[in-house]
């Protein structure tokens, strides 16, 4: 199935919607928030249940695609507002960045908006309202593999690493030299 075709909107099933709590510091009051609201999107601290990962969409879809094809798949992902965010291993934003840094090759690894301890995310509703244009959800980001576990599988640095050098190495014209350019005087 092709996480990206799918015309269906992924729901937070309990158990994720358990997951997604634990990282407020005031779990029950988050979910009598989605029990009220559940097409509104909220705002959760990142370092204690996760850690999020932030692209660009199209480099987002090729990471992803990595993830799935050659490697150990992902857990939770959402879209919101032009960007994937991959939740990671708490821990992981940081030594990412570090790593990114470090590494001479991830040059062509598009900037990361790497989000960890002290940070917070907006993430999408737990669920939507199926109404028109005017819908209250709309364009507040959707789950493109939305929370199903009350502990899911999250990568690591090494693995998201891993994922954006390959994904950047695919991209077109990726570590090719520019065409030397001729210049014709008069």
């Amino acid at each position: 199935m092709d996480i990206w075709t799918q015309q269906s909107v992924e729901y937070v099933s309990v158990a994720g919607e358990a997951w997604l709590a634990s990282a407020s510091e005031y779990p029950r009051s988050m979910r009598a928030l989605w029990e009220a609201r559940p097409w509104a999107p909220s705002v959760l601290p990142c370092g204690r249940a996760f850690d999020v990962i932030s692209m660009p969409s199209l480099f987002g879809r090729r990471v992803l695609d990595e993830l799935w094809a050659s490697g150990p798949g992902c857990g939770p992902v959402a879209a919101y507002r032009g960007r994937t965010l991959l939740f990671v291993q708490p821990g992981a934003a940081p030594r990412l960045r570090r790593l990114l840094a470090w590494e001479e090759w991830a040059r062509d690894v598009p900037p990361l908006l790497c989000h960890g301890k002290g940070d917070a995310v907006t993430v999408p509703p737990v669920q939507r309202m199926a109404h028109g244009p005017d819908s209250p959800s709309r364009g507040t980001g959707r789950w493109i593999v939305a929370p199903e576990e009350r502990e899911p599988w999250l990568p690591g640095a090494s693995v998201v690493l891993w994922a954006c050098v390959r994904a950047a190495a695919r991209e077109p014209g990726a570590g090719v030299p520019a065409e030397p350019v001729l210049v014709t005087g008069g």
